[in-house]
């Protein structure tokens, strides 16, 4: 008889469990830029439900940048919300399809568009109190390898200061790092000019390598400045540093620029951050124009289309290195995904801009010998220390 009257308890408590989360719909949404650099803004959605339940997304990009682009932001978040007003943070097919068309638009859209797919899911993790993951296949990982993005940390951008920051990542832990010491590069200078960036940043790479030694793993990332025969030189002149990728020498849309590129240099290589959806990464990943693809969780559709990319890049036996130069929410949600992608290969960190990114999220954000572990709590395990956003964040 308590057997029987145990199990009716626990029917009854599932139904009713059930039925509260059928009832909840998502009500509104709020935009929290956080000014962390002159022309860097993090950009925090989240969406708000009748149940007093919350879901964070992130949709950060290089054109937000003032309080001009943000109103610009936010209209184009207002126009996507329509599309989830009142509607279970469940329906997120719902919105992925009829967002889709408008999500092609470009940048803005694009990120607009996938700050509220991963805020869905954050949300859909919460309301079931289950990690995100659990909902789309769970994961295969504990914990996942980060390298550190040391390149809006070096300060001043000559030699001394990339080793300075890239010194204190290796003390903190990491092993792998990415570096832009080609920034500001001439495109149209004269021959000189040109030639001395080409030497400088070469010296940079360098000077990185021996002041990290050989075990620790760099990336160097070319934000398509190049030419073909300037990508092509320089990948030589960089060998002995041993390159674990070469990123985006030229536009990755260049296919066939980044595959004569691929062809005669020796490095592995790297691209793909602002594509979006399956169809911006279909000719790349057949045509295997990169070893490593690095799908933006913010700009190429959220996690769900991250996944369909991924699977696709999985039959071509190319590996995914998500991208996320930005802040804490979109780390969280891409640590999410990556838990389960087979062929994942490294979480990116925006390392050291700020010395407060860390204590921006409750629980803090941690890494330990360059690992981050993939949380067990609810949605993406995390919420906003509404203080220190409020206490470091600047006005737009």
């Amino acid at each position: 008889m308590a057997g029987c009257l145990l199990s009716n308890q626990t029917n009854v408590s599932n139904a009713l469990y059930s039925s509260n989360v059928n009832n909840i719909v998502i009500t509104n949404f709020e935009l929290i830029p956080v000014r962390v650099a002159p022309n860097t803004l993090w950009l925090f959605l989240r969406l708000h439900t009748n149940a007093g339940l919350t879901g964070l997304g992130e949709a950060s990009n290089a054109l937000t940048k003032d309080a001009a682009s943000v109103e610009s932001l936010q209209v184009e978040l207002t126009e996507f919300f329509t599309l989830i007003t009142n509607r279970s943070p469940f329906d997120i097919e719902h919105f992925r399809q009829q967002g889709r068309s408008r999500a092609l638009n470009g940048l803005l859209s694009a990120s607009a568009y996938s700050a509220i797919e991963q805020a869905m899911w954050d949300l859909s993790g919460h309301a079931l109190e289950v990690p995100s993951y659990q909902l789309f296949g769970g994961k295969v990982r504990d914990s996942l390898p980060v390298y550190a993005n040391i390149n809006r940390a070096a300060n001043p951008r000559n030699a001394e200061g990339f080793v300075a920051v890239a010194t204190r990542a290796y003390n903190d832990g990491f092993r792998a790092m990415k570096s832009a010491p080609f920034d500001n590069f001439p495109v149209n200078g004269t021959a000189t000019e040109i030639a001395f960036h080409i030497d400088r940043g070469i010296e940079i790479a360098f000077a990185i390598r021996e002041a990290v030694g050989g075990d620790v793993e760099l990336m160097l990332d070319g934000h398509s400045f190049f030419s073909i025969e300037q990508a092509i030189n320089i990948a030589e002149r960089l060998e002995p540093v041993n390159l674990t990728w070469y990123e985006e020498p030229v536009a990755p849309s260049l296919v066939d620029a980044t595959l004569s590129i691929k062809n005669n240099i020796r490095q592995p290589m790297a691209g793909g951050e602002l594509f979006f959806g399956l169809e911006g990464f279909k000719e790349i990943i057949q045509r295997q124009a990169f070893d490593v693809i690095m799908p933006d969780i913010k700009h190429c559709g959220g996690i769900k289309e991250m996944i369909h990319i991924a699977a696709m890049a999985a039959e071509e036996g190319i590996m995914v290195a998500p991208h996320n130069p930005s802040g804490p929410v979109s780390t969280a949600a891409s640590i999410q995904v990556s838990a389960g992608l087979p062929n994942f290969n490294f979480m990116e960190l925006q390392y050291g801009q700020v010395p407060w990114r860390s204590n921006v999220l409750q629980p803090t954000e941690v890494f330990v010998e360059g690992m981050v572990k993939v949380p067990d709590s609810p949605g993406f395990g995390i919420e906003l220390n509404e203080d220190v956003i409020k206490e470091n964040s600047l006005p737009v």
